[in-house]
């Protein structure tokens, strides 16, 4: 039998779309004709992936009672007895509940495909076996649920599902991958940015190991070719550089490859003005050209080339040809590349130079270049007196010539720790060995030696003198480059604090201005974009700057900040667009959306190094995410609000047209059978049809009304306002309750005091029809209701009481919410239609709008109290009047 073929669609975590992509895959092989079942499919709730199902056979699941619980599972057996040309069987790592054939679900799977029956299947990069470890450091999670690597290795097609982590951290944030309880946890333990882009890069790589071992399975080659190329230039000061960044662009647009610029050494360090000018256009020149900057600290270019083309799997490597060598090496810069990365391929273009060839070669010899300081000379002088002195006490006390030798060098040690550049370090070596040979071998205080060993000595002394403090001044070197990185990461931490605060886009970029400013000690301006436009700047001066607001009004540039939002790319000082502007401008991004445009002062300062710069891109990337977090936050609550407002017309709409059939069916059939047989009924027939009539026409009045009130209320109309009794208010409600209040025990306790109020007297008349319904309709008949009125300060106290069934806690909170109903078993058949929800609702509306509160509170044996306040008017009455 044909064995069937397998894909799996692959992704580094869940939500990129593994589900998805299967789903509109098949649902394109279907149109195709191809006989397709839904074996298992998890749509985790997500709507979009539901819809894909839609139209699908699917194959029912199989239920498998574990512990008492009742577990859903892939049902094997029907899937071959079925026997599809395709089946779609989610989460390939699965553990099947007990009780099932297998323990793993690829080993159903492996049944299918055996059966001859393609499968299509998903899976995540951290259940494959041998990154479980990985997978684990990175996380911090072990994953249970894993799979053979064989299983992934042999499937016929691997489908990379890939979206960027900011993507997925956005489908997260929007509640498409979990709800909002887990996706909360998921950010704070799985779901982070780093996290996922490791895995990212895992699940790539491994997508391609896996392309490489079956294309080695069918002779090809698998050295033949990287998936994607990339491309490292190294640059320097030269000026022939700009020839090597131009021959490396063109060389990586040639092969679609990505391009890195590559720079070893600080920018300051052992420069000349020109030549450290150069190098910063150089960069620039990089920049413009689409290359990645990249600076490296070190001594050994071939062997930092290497390692960074190890990690950052570069393929290619283009350098200048240096002119000349320098006399000491045996072996160029080509050569020792090679043999430490022979699998890079390396472009040399003619006239380049890695090196500064345009000039002599000592000037390459930063040896030679000298430093000197009197201060860095006087110490070195006092350090080898000192050593002299100690050597001369040690031969006194007839201490062993090796003795003085190692104070010597202790003394070329500490010469290193205490002054700066290397010549001091070569004078102290040179002058310790001067000095031995003078005072301590023979013949004593002259350069001579009768040992024919002593020239050995001097030779080994003077190379110990030499390494040791080379050593010390790259352990120097060292300590300065981890003490900048530490303070590089220091800054990104106090900004990534700083950003975590604000709560709207107004503070965040306040913070991001004053950590920029603080960190760089320049004058700052920050341009808010608000739909596609500029707002009005905002200055930020350093404490001992001579320029204001208004000053850098009067600089015009406003015109730069809109050329980088509409063109999404920097300009202004030290840029080729708008260089004559005295501020750099930076857009603050995410992707094609700009947030705001940052301006960097650059008069009469310096350019930004390599290194600042590369920080002020780091809090600006930081500035992006936390800007574009607060609009999806605001998007979020926008949309959810959309959201509830659609459900909220819904819902309404769904309850009125469920609730007036009933009335309105009871009508008709009412009047139909008064119509066709009032001849055969009786006269008491026909008063209780034509009751039953009335009953279901005012209970459709009554819904009017209040949503005629609803929409009063929603449409902010000013209520008409005037003083009214309140007692005569009552009574003109009482008139128009339920008509079977009379079965109730119904009496009105009034308040002997005329009590007066501003209202709006229709709208007070069905507040009090609403309550008093409310209480006929839950509470049983015969029930006793009670409407009191009274003063409570400064304020009109009405309260319907009820003897009823009374409701929960929980209800007392709901009962005055939109659309929400509760039941009484004991409540009266006489009225048993299902109620909308307004009444309460638009009482609550109502009292508020007249300045008031309406509560519920439970009635004292049993029962429940509704009551409500409004404002006391006083009405000074006088005769005549």
């Amino acid at each position: 039998m044909k064995q069937g073929k397998l894909r799996i669609y692959f992704g580094y975590a869940a939500g990129v779309g593994k589900t998805y992509a299967m789903l509109a895959d098949a649902r394109g092989v279907m149109r195709d004709g191809v006989d397709v079942l839904a074996g298992y499919v998890e749509p985790h709730a997500r709507p979009e992936t539901a819809a894909l199902l839609e139209g699908m056979t699917l194959l029912p699941n199989k239920k498998i009672i574990y512990k008492g619980v009742k577990l859903r599972e892939f049902d094997l057996d029907a899937a071959l007895e079925r026997k599809p040309q395709l089946i779609l069987v989610d989460e390939l790592a699965h553990t099947n509940a007990c009780g099932s054939r297998n323990k793993k679900r690829f080993q159903d799977v492996a049944e299918l495909l055996h059966a001859g029956i393609d499968v299509y299947t998903t899976i995540n990069v951290q259940h494959l076996e041998s990154l479980n470890d990985v997978v684990e450091k990175i996380t911090g999670i072990h994953v249970n649920e894993r799979i053979p690597d064989e299983v992934f290795d042999q499937a016929d097609q691997i489908e990379l599902v890939d979206i960027e982590p900011a993507d997925l951290l956005e489908r997260l944030a929007k509640g498409k991958v979990y709800g909002k309880a887990q996706a909360e946890r998921a950010v704070q333990n799985f779901f982070t940015e780093e996290k996922l882009v490791a895995l990212r890069e895992i699940a790539l790589r491994r997508t391609a190991d896996q392309v490489n071992q079956r294309a080695a399975a069918k002779q090809l080659d698998k050295n033949s070719a990287y998936s994607r190329e990339h491309i490292l230039v190294c640059i320097s000061a030269s000026p022939a550089s700009p020839q090597v960044i131009r021959a490396a662009a063109r060389l990586a647009a040639a092969f679609k490859a990505d391009l890195t610029a590559f720079y070893m050494g600080n920018v300051d360090e052992g420069q000349e003005p020109e030549d450290r000018l150069r190098l910063r256009q150089n960069l620039r020149l990089a920049e413009q050209l689409g290359a990645k900057i990249s600076v490296v600290y070190g001594d050994d270019l071939p062997a930092q080339i290497a390692e960074y083309a190890k990690v950052s799997r570069v393929s290619k490597v283009v350098i200048g040809k240096t002119a000349e060598k320098l006399p000491w090496r045996r072996k160029g810069i080509v050569d020792s590349l090679s043999r430490l990365a022979p699998n890079l391929d390396i472009y040399i273009i003619p006239n380049g130079g890695t090196l500064n060839n345009d000039k002599p070669i000592w000037k390459l010899i930063h040896l030679v270049r000298p430093h000197f300081s009197a201060s860095d000379l006087a110490k070195t002088l006092a350090v080898l007196i000192i050593v002299t002195l100690l050597g001369l006490g040690f031969q006194h006390w007839n201490f062993n010539v090796s003795n003085i030798i190692t104070i010597y060098l202790l003394g070329v040690l500490i010469n290193a720790l205490i002054t700066k550049g290397r010549v001091f370090s070569v004078i102290s070596s040179v002058l310790s060995v001067l000095c031995f040979n003078y005072f301590f071998t023979a013949p004593f205080y002259s350069f001579e030696a009768f040992n024919p060993s002593y020239p050995l000595t001097f030779v080994i002394m003077l190379a110990a003198g030499l390494i040791t403090s080379s050593l010390i001044k790259r352990i120097q070197n060292q300590a300065k480059l981890s003490a900048e990185k530490s303070y590089r990461t220091e800054v990104l931490l106090q900004t990534n604090r700083e950003l975590q605060q604000p709560d709207s886009e107004s503070e965040v970029l306040d913070a991001v201005a004053e950590q920029l400013g603080k960190l760089l000690s320049r004058d700052i301006v920050v341009y808010p974009v608000e739909n596609g436009a500029l707002l009005d700047f905002r200055y930020f001066a350093r404490p001992e700057s001579l320029q204001t607001a208004a000053t850098y009004a009067g600089f015009g540039e406003e015109g730069v900040a809109e050329w980088v939002l509409h063109n999404n790319k920097r300009a202004g000082a030290t840029t080729n667009t708008l260089s004559a502007s005295k501020f750099l401008y930076l857009s603050v991004r995410r992707k094609e959306r700009i947030f705001a445009v940052i301006g960097i002062s650059m008069a009469a300062e310096p350019e930004l190094e390599a290194f600042d710069k590369s920080i002020v891109l780091a809090i600006l990337g930081e500035a992006a995410l936390a800007l574009e977090k607060e609009f999806l936050r605001e998007e979020q609550q926008t949309t959810e609000l959309k959201m509830q407002q659609e459900q909220l017309r819904a819902n309404l709409l769904r309850a009125i047209s469920h609730d007036l059939r009933t009335p309105l069916t009871s009508i008709s059939g009412n009047a139909r059978l008064l119509m066709d047989s009032s001849e055969n009924l009786s006269k008491e027939h026909q008063t209780e049809l034509s009751a039953y009539i009335y009953d279901d026409a005012m209970w459709l009045i009554n819904l009017v009304e209040n949503l005629l009130s609803i929409t009063k209320l929603d449409g902010d109309i000013d209520l008409k306002l005037s003083t009214n009794v309140m007692d005569e208010v009552v009574e003109e409600a009482v008139k128009h309750v339920d008509r079977h209040l009379s079965q109730h025990e119904f009496r009105l306790e009034l308040s002997d005091e005329v009590l007066t109020a501003r209202l709006d007297a229709p709208l007070m008349v069905q507040v009090l029809i609403n309550i008093i319904n409310n209480a006929v309709k839950y509470t049983p008949a015969g029930s006793e209701i009670v409407l009191r009125t009274s003063r409570s300060d400064s304020m009109i106290k009405v309260e319907i009481l009820d003897n009823g069934p009374g409701v929960t806690d929980e209800e007392k909170d709901k009962i005055f919410d939109l659309f929400y109903t509760f039941y009484s078993m004991e409540a009266s058949s006489a009225d048993s239609k299902r109620g909308l929800g307004l009444g309460l609702s638009l009482c609550k509306s109502i009292i508020s709008a007249h300045g008031g509160e309406i509560y519920a509170r439970d009635n004292v044996p049993q029962g429940l109290i509704i009551g409500f306040t409004l404002p006391l008017v006083e009405v000074e009455l006088t005769d005549g009047k």
